[in-house]
């Protein structure tokens, strides 16, 4: 009976001693198990913050890539808009001139019928009337930029001064203008007619 007992109670211990090794298995299964998903876990998380770094550059790049072409477009619509400005300025520039070209052929008769006025009949309302007009035409024109190249006791200037003859002068010094044939006139400090003028020998 005795050695029954004893033999149930090592068969117990047996059973006692696998199910506390294969518990330690178990346990050790279940940590190494653990270690791994943690070692997954990190895997992924340091996976994810990488592609969202990889996701953040591209952006980045994307958003630069975006704005350098906006500031291209930008110069370039700047370079038009000043190309543009430049072009028409010079379109009425040319236009101006062409007018102002027109114009004073008018003035040089204005010039010649006032001057033309006989002495006696210069207090009278034509010749008024003539001076008051021609004035105005004067007035205005110097309003938009015109004004007549002073020429007359002034040293000959090719870029002001087209001299058709030469005089003798006891006035004036060799090389300058003693005569004003032609009115010249500048228009913004550009020449539109040259003054025909006579210089001293």
């Amino acid at each position: 009976m005795n050695e029954e007992l004893e033999k149930e109670l090592k068969e117990e211990e047996i059973l006692e001693e696998e199910c506390d090794n294969q518990e330690a298995e178990a346990t050790e299964e279940i940590e190494e198990e653990t270690e791994e998903v943690e070692l997954d876990s990190k895997a992924a998380k340091k996976k994810a913050k990488a592609d969202k770094k990889h996701e953040k550059d591209k952006m980045k790049e994307k958003v630069e890539e975006l704005e350098d072409k906006v500031k291209r477009q930008m110069a370039e619509f700047d370079n038009f808009r000043k190309r543009t400005d430049k072009e028409k300025s010079a379109m009425f520039e040319t236009g101006a001139k062409s007018v102002i070209e027109k114009i004073l052929p008018v003035v040089d008769n204005f010039e010649r019928g006032i001057n033309s006025i006989p002495e006696d009949e210069k207090g009278t309302a034509f010749a008024e009337g003539m001076n008051m007009i021609y004035k105005q035409l004067m007035d205005q024109l110097n309003e938009i930029g015109v004004k007549p190249i002073e020429a007359i006791g002034n040293e000959f200037d090719p870029e002001y001064h087209n001299a058709v003859m030469q005089v003798e002068s006891e006035e004036y010094e060799s090389g300058i203008v003693a005569q004003e044939l032609l009115k010249g006139y500048l228009y913004r400090e550009t020449v539109v007619r040259h003054s025909m003028v006579a210089v001293v020998q």
